[in-house]
């Protein structure tokens, strides 16, 4: 079979984007109900205990949706799993790209066809209403944050998340179970490749400034298996507290509103206080190792 130059395949992907959105614009515009195709985006580094059951959940989602798998690079069988389910699902796509997390959703969301990017862990299951859900939540608002539900006993509990607020809007949701319109996507040119960490809270600080609406929508439901090992414990409080400065450095002094007592007061547990202590280290490295925002 003759394979189409990357040119081609350039201009017949943008023809295929352009002409769904002169559909979707012009049954709007004559009063029919259009079906916004979600495009999901996941990142993925040897996930191959889990990614079966992720795509398994995201099959029975209701159409029109794709899914986009952008793999860093694998050792194990991630991709060969991923080959098998594109064989059986047009809707889902493998694309390797290797590089940060930034760097790989970005290559994602250039990719998508779709109306919406909606983004889930390699090791999340969705539920089966999940694209519907997000969906009716996009009639609401630009941003969609949907509810993360633990499969199993978190091994450890009661942490009361350091909230981010941004002109009064909460901005400190993770990037798992978060949908976006690609227009706002492609307006503010994705996710910054320069953050390490931080990255989803960042884009939410800007997409508030843009004068996008976020909502919590928790009808929009994702299954997530806690990793409650120590060691990831500490090691994600301390690029908790690393990420929190990369966003001090970019936006300036954003946390300035926010009271130091307020956020110790707020942990009710030992594993809170812990997780404060940790993440200062991190935030103290990032002092000394970072010194701008390039």
């Amino acid at each position: 079979m003759r394979q189409l130059s990357p040119l081609r395949r350039k201009i017949n992907k943008i023809i295929s984007i352009n002409f769904s959105k002169f559909l979707y614009t012009l049954f709007s515009y004559i009063g029919m109900e259009v079906m916004e195709k979600i495009s999901v985006v996941l990142t993925t580094k040897n996930e191959e205990d889990n990614i079966g059951k992720l795509l398994d959940s995201l099959m029975r989602q209701e159409e029109p949706y794709e899914v986009l798998i952008v793999d860093s690079d694998s050792t194990d069988k991630t991709q060969e799993i991923v080959k098998k389910y594109s064989k059986k699902n047009k809707n889902i796509k493998l694309l390797i790209h290797p590089g940060a997390r930034a760097e790989s959703m970005n290559y994602g969301i250039k990719q998508a066809t779709g109306n919406a990017v909606a983004f889930i862990g390699g090791d999340d299951i969705a539920d089966k209403d999940w694209i519907k859900e997000i969906r009716n939540g996009l009639k609401k608002a630009d941003i969609v944050v949907g509810d993360l539900i633990a499969t199993e006993e978190e091994r450890v509990k009661n942490i009361e998340n350091v909230k981010l607020f941004h002109n009064g809007v909460n901005v400190s949701y993770p990037g798992t179970n978060t949908t976006y319109k690609k227009e706002i996507l492609d307006k503010l040119e994705g996710f910054d490749p320069w953050f390490s960490s931080a990255e989803d809270l960042e884009i939410n600080l800007r997409a508030v400034d843009a004068g996008y609406k976020i909502i919590e929508y928790k009808k929009a439901k994702v299954y997530y298996r806690p990793k409650g090992t120590p060691l990831t414990f500490l090691k994600q409080s301390f690029w908790y507290g690393y990420g929190r400065k990369l966003i001090g450095l970019k936006h300036g002094r954003v946390w300035e509103k926010h009271s130091k007592a307020d956020v110790i007061k707020n942990q009710t547990s030992i594993y809170g206080l812990v997780r404060l202590l940790i993440g200062f280290l991190g935030y103290i490295y990032c002092v000394v190792t970072v010194r701008s925002y390039k």
